[in-house]
């Protein structure tokens, strides 16, 4: 093929390609306008339809406005009536007080006008009044000086002698009121004494049993003492210095005595020889060997009567020591009532007590249990076991009422507390009681002729009798010299002064006596 016919044939390909590009176009130009005039149309459709929906949601605006318009304005009048309502209420209640203001005024003024003329009226009555009151003075100087000429006596010596016997009269007046007073006091206290104590003690049951200051230990024959004893006395030496107790063998039979004032010492001595005759070996070693083992079992003995105490009464919270000293009133006396045998009444006493009167019955029975704990302490034993016990349970943090009536029940301290006297009648209740302790002879006599002493120490009085046990006080009085109205002034103060000076248990009658006898003979 030759460059001709290649070149024939490119033109054709051009020649058709240009005549395909501008039929293609011409058909594609129709196309777009055809759809330009749709898109038109439809613009023109959506735009109508835009402004049909403007239209009405226009509409609809401006119909809601109009309506909150009138809802606004209609509220607005509303809220303007009312308050035009309140601002003519206000005027009128204004003018109401207005007019009441004006008229209290009107009253004020005429009120301030009687006022006045009762003021001029007053001045007047006044100065006529001062001028009555010279003339009575003038009248009653006048009828004084008639009556100092008529008496002989001047108004200063008539004003003595009308005192002095105003004085006696109601001297002698405040003495039967005082009589009176008391009597009723007396018979009112003491029947409500008398009802909480029958009613305290009634309701504890009491033992009276009285230990001694020995302990008989039973052996089964003679043979036993002379092992006790030992080859030259150096077994009963050891023992007595191991245990503190002093052995007595005698000829008594079947028995050693034990002779210790310290209940413990006796107890363990007791305990001891128990085992060591048991045993059969009895010599020195033996015996300290037997009496230290004792002992650390007295001491846990103490302990667990103290707990078992304290669980029964109901005391919890005690210091381990205060447990370990109350057990150890097991095996302490006074005289010769057993010491915690004594505390358990007081504690059960007060508890009864305190709940009868209303107070803390609890603290009470803590009290109670505690106040005689100074006598079973080997700390500073000078003290009185009042202040020794008052100073422990003050050292193991006890409280401050429990540290009072413990230190003041034998008024070694001053009562500060309301359980404190409680704590104090309820050990003179325990220990008065028939058979509950002895007495030494010696300061039995000594406190009869106190009491008798004290009696005679007032004038007036003649003889004194101390009866009953010193139960009662019988004053006998002379009659001149005291009357029947200074008796019963005697009696209180007799009463009173035994009370402040002596120390006894339960209380002491005091009867004075004043009798008056005439005797004439006829010739």
């Amino acid at each position: 093929m030759d460059i001709l016919s290649i070149v024939l044939i490119i033109g054709a390909l051009v020649i058709g390609a240009g005549v395909t590009f501008f039929i293609t176009k011409n058909s594609l130009s129709g196309k777009i306008k055809a759809t330009e005039v749709d898109i038109q149309k439809k613009e023109k459709e959506m735009l109508d339809e835009i402004n049909e929906k403007a239209e009405i949601i226009k509409k609809n605006k401006i119909l809601e406005t109009r309506e909150n318009f009138l809802k606004m304005k209609s509220e607005h009048e509303e809220e303007v009536n009312k308050r035009n309502q309140a601002i003519v209420a206000n005027e009128n209640r204004a003018k109401q007080k207005e007019q009441t203001i004006n008229k209290k005024l009107e009253d004020l003024q005429r009120k301030e006008n009687e006022v006045e003329e009762f003021k001029t009226k007053l001045a007047k009555q006044t100065e006529a009044m001062a001028i009555r009151k010279e003339e009575v003075d003038k009248l009653h100087k006048q009828q004084v000086m008639q009556l100092e000429k008529i008496a002989g006596l001047t108004g200063e010596d008539a004003k003595s002698q009308l005192i002095e016997s105003l004085r006696e009269e109601a001297k002698s007046k405040a003495k039967g009121y005082i009589k009176d007073i008391i009597d009723e006091a007396k018979l009112t206290a003491t029947k409500e004494a008398k009802k909480i104590v029958m009613q305290t003690v009634q309701r504890v049951a009491t033992e009276q049993a009285i230990e001694n200051c020995i302990s008989v230990f039973n052996i089964e024959n003679d043979e036993i003492k002379g092992r006790i004893i030992g080859r030259e006395g150096r077994n009963i030496r050891a023992l007595e210095a191991a245990t503190g107790v002093e052995i007595i063998v005698d000829d008594t039979p079947e028995a050693i005595i034990l002779s210790a004032f310290d209940p413990v010492r006796r107890e363990i001595a007791r305990l001891a020889l128990h085992r060591l005759v048991s045993d059969g070996r009895i010599h020195p070693a033996r015996i300290e060997e037997v009496v230290e083992k004792t002992r650390k079992q007295i001491e846990e003995e103490l302990v667990e009567i103290g707990e078992r105490t304290c669980i029964d009464l109901g005391v919890h919270g005690l210091h381990p020591e205060l447990v370990r000293l109350v057990g150890k009133m097991r095996y302490r006396s006074s005289y010769g009532q057993n010491l915690l045998q004594h505390s358990r009444e007081v504690a059960n006493f007060c508890a009864i007590m305190a709940a009868e009167l209303g107070m803390n019955a609890k603290m009470a029975k803590r009290a109670g249990l505690l106040h005689d704990i100074g006598k079973v302490s080997d700390e500073d034993p000078e003290l009185p076991h009042a202040l020794l016990g008052a100073r422990l349970a003050e050292k193991f943090k006890e409280h401050p009422s429990i540290v009072n009536a413990i230190g003041a029940h034998h008024d070694e301290m001053e009562m500060t507390d309301p359980i404190s006297p409680i704590i104090q009648v309820c050990d003179a209740m325990s220990g008065a009681r028939p058979g509950a302790r002895r007495e030494v002879f010696e300061s039995y006599i000594k406190r009869l002729k106190d009491l008798e002493t004290i009696a005679m120490s007032y004038d007036g009085v003649q003889k004194t009798y101390a009866i009953q046990a010193g139960r009662e006080l019988r004053v006998i009085v002379e009659s001149e010299k005291v009357s029947d109205t200074d008796a019963d002034t005697l009696a209180y103060d007799i009463s009173s002064k035994i009370q402040e000076e002596m120390t006894y248990p339960g209380q002491i009658k005091v009867t004075v006596i004043r009798e008056k006898r005439a005797v004439s003979f006829a010739k």
